[in-house]
């Protein structure tokens, strides 16, 4: 009879550990394409993915700087123009002074479609850069 103190009979040698395996990402190992070359050199800033984005912001700049020139003349050019021809600031419209109209009423809408203009433009502009960062190299 076996006392309860005996230890368990002996197994054999150990079993020799599982052998490991190397797992690698498939992201990693592949190659990168095109696209991911132009966002890896915005991501870092080297000089090519700054000079894309000096680009963008060059772009925006002249937009808005055309844009701000349009206003300038379109609201800056009345009182020029009611000074140079005095019978167009003493005309009346509706019963009201043509200047106030002008200043006073249209523009507002004048200001809205440039805002709005602007913005079309300036999406436009953001979504050609990011047609040239997404587009694939040759």
């Amino acid at each position: 009879m076996a006392s309860p103190i005996d230890p368990a009979p002996d197994p054999g040698p150990p079993a020799a550990p599982p052998r490991r395996t190397r797992v690698v990402l498939a992201e990693v190992t592949r190659r990168r394409t095109g696209t991911e070359a132009t966002r890896a050199e915005l991501t870092q800033q080297t000089q090519v993915g700054e000079a894309l984005v000096r680009g963008l912001v060059r772009a925006q700049l002249a937009l808005a700087l055309r844009l701000s020139l349009v206003v300038a003349v379109g609201l800056g050019g009345l009182p020029l123009l009611f000074a140079i021809a005095p019978e167009t600031g003493a005309a009346k419209l509706f019963g009201v002074n043509l200047p106030w109209l002008l200043l006073g009423a249209a523009a507002f809408p004048f200001l809205v479609a440039v805002g709005w203009t602007y913005v079309h433009l300036a999406e436009r502009n953001e979504q050609d850069f990011t047609d040239v960062v997404q587009r694939p190299e040759r």
